[in-house]
């Protein structure tokens, strides 16, 4: 198969549209990530996914829709919050869970009795979901784990010669996957931390509960994998710039080469040695992180990452990912 990368527009969105309902996977931008979508209707479309990504299959999607899709049609009912939410932030980087009417394929939530639907705010995105409209069910376009997709030139990457089309829409500005929040209940639960925070939720909202997984848990959220977004070289996770200096210094003893992901501030402790800058502010390091991941797989022996200070904001869904990517095990 031959993978084309051509620009969301024209030709290419009734090309991709095209494809969608012909039951082929396509990756389109979003301001999140890049992301691999199919047809939620379809069965077979669907575990298309699962297997281009290695996917484990109790490892629920997320559908996108546009902006003038009517959810009613999938989901069994919704909260006052959750519209005055829907309201408040979007389209944009966050994905709401309902109670599901059953109408798309049982593959998209894994055998849950809830659906998970995100409208992007990129207008690549909203035009790609305009020419289908369909239900697009489509998680981060990566291989299972890897680090997800900030460009097209990453998608290709991972799926060159295994998909058939690339929507390009640029560089991806969020940088870290959309919110996942659960609005099944009393009040909205996040599931997954990202761009829109606990407390931007709890101000339109009036509260906002995190989730947390229980051992042995069904999956209620992608990215709820102890080690994900991870790159394909040897990583160690620090707490300083001293305990990665040393782990640096023996890396490079033994003929390897290291490199230091850090951020802004502790790049000056680091005496000189080769160092990723992360950025200074939460929006600004989850922008660069996906990006700087997939920059050190391609020329390191071993990415040490400095667990980053800075609190507040968008920043725990910085330190979800950041820790994922490295094994690490802060608690947000």
């Amino acid at each position: 198969m031959v993978t084309q990368i051509l620009k969301a527009e024209g030709e290419a969105l009734k090309k991709a549209a095209k494809l969608i309902r012909e039951g082929e996977a396509v990756a389109f931008h979003t301001e999140t990530v890049y992301g691999l979508g199919a047809n939620a209707f379809s069965d077979e479309a669907v575990l298309r996914i699962y297997a281009l990504k290695g996917r484990p299959a109790d490892n629920p999607l997320i559908v996108h829709v546009h902006r003038q899709y009517d959810i009613s049609k999938l989901i069994d009912g919704e909260p006052p919050y959750a519209m005055a939410l829907r309201k408040a932030f979007l389209p944009g980087p966050l994905t709401m869970v309902y109670p599901s009417k059953g109408k798309v394929s049982k593959y998209v939530s894994c055998g849950l009795n809830t659906l998970a639907i995100r409208v992007p705010s990129s207008p690549a995105a909203q035009a790609f979901l305009r020419e289908t409209d369909l239900p697009v069910a489509a998680p981060s376009a990566n291989l299972s784990k890897h680090v997800s997709p900030v460009t097209a030139g990453h998608v290709f990457d991972d799926f060159n010669g295994k998909i058939p089309l690339i929507l390009d829409g640029g560089a991806c500005e969020g940088g870290i996957e959309s919110t996942v929040l659960d609005c099944t209940g009393e009040i909205p639960q996040i599931l997954r931390e990202g761009l829109v925070t606990r407390e931007m939720i709890a101000s339109v909202a009036g509260a906002c509960g995190i989730y947390r997984a229980k051992r042995g848990e069904k999956p209620k959220s992608p990215g709820m994998a102890y080690k994900h977004y991870s790159p394909r070289c040897r990583t160690a996770y620090c707490m300083s710039a001293e305990e990665a200096a040393m782990l640096y210094d023996q890396e490079a003893a033994q003929g390897g080469a290291p490199c230091i992901l850090c951020e802004s501030g502790v790049v000056p402790l680091l005496g000189g040695r080769d160092c990723l800058d992360l950025g200074r502010e939460g929006e600004e390091m989850a922008q660069r992180l996906y990006a700087l991941l997939r920059t050190a797989e391609a020329r390191v022996t071993l990415l040490i990452g400095i667990e980053p200070k800075e609190r507040g904001g968008v920043m725990a869904g910085v330190l979800n990912r950041f820790t994922r990517a490295f094994g690490g095990t802060h608690e947000t």
